[in-house]
């Protein structure tokens, strides 16, 4: 990182309200295996109705081949009614396919659809900035969306939409066995804990999520427009990094 990429860093981190960073070598160090340490958690851990009831999917093969796999299921899919309504391709996903971290975002938007990968415009940018807040880059975590397909004029995906896409979420999520997942924004968090509570209730709070911790917290485009909530994204991005190092 040059003086300029670490005064960047630095600045955002004060934006944040970081009060100084730590040189504790292990905050870098990431955990490369599948084992899942048990310990107490941080903040208040839910079951989230449960939602682990259906098993985790086995593969024989690495993370990257068993990735490429479900994108090739996708194919250029035509399982709902989005493939008709101006979506010029399937944004799957991005990342590490061994990420400690993961986050799922609501749908493509405009920039997304154009370069097939998810959170590149705005918002994606300041979600890395968030990202290497807690000292890690873009290409150690993994990037996805609840569906693949932009919805017209970026409104709400509709149940159908949901219930035809997120079954490949699902696959990714067991695939990549993230130790945490932070859902970005209402949307997602509601569709993944199937809950119609308001993010400002959810955000802060753990929860159990397909063998991972899930931690909602605002979608980086709404901070665009409230730049004052960045401070609580910055308390559920300290939450997320010590689940990452318990």
């Amino acid at each position: 990182m040059d003086r300029d990429q670490l005064k960047e860093h630095l600045a955002f981190a004060a934006e944040l309200g970081v009060a100084g960073l730590s040189r504790d070598p292990a905050w870098r160090v990431r955990s490369q295996g599948s084992q899942r340490p048990q310990g107490s958690d941080p903040g208040q851990t839910l079951d989230s109705q449960n939602l682990q009831s259906e098993a985790p999917l086995t593969f024989s093969r690495n993370a990257t081949e068993a990735l490429a796999a479900i994108r090739t299921d996708i194919g250029d899919c035509t399982r709902c009614k989005l493939h008709t309504l101006g979506r010029k391709q399937i944004v799957f996903g991005v990342g590490n396919p061994q990420a400690d971290l993961m986050f799922v975002g609501e749908a493509p938007g405009a920039d997304e659809d154009e370069q097939g990968i998810p959170f590149v415009g705005r918002a994606g940018q300041l979600l890395t900035k968030i990202i290497e807040a807690i000292d890690l880059r873009r290409d150690d975590v993994y990037i996805a969306n609840i569906i693949k397909c932009r919805p017209p004029q970026n409104r709400n995906p509709e149940p159908d939409e949901v219930a035809s896409c997120e079954p490949f979420l699902f696959r990714q999520v067991d695939v990549i066995e993230p130790k945490v997942i932070v859902a970005l924004g209402k949307y997602a968090a509601q569709t993944l804990l199937r809950t119609d509570s308001p993010i400002s209730r959810l955000r802060g709070r753990v929860f159990d999520y397909r063998g991972a911790k899930l931690i909602p917290t605002f979608h980086p485009a709404y901070l665009l427009r409230n730049p004052s909530s960045k401070r609580e994204v910055w308390e559920d991005m300290k939450l997320v990094r010590s689940l990452l190092h318990a």
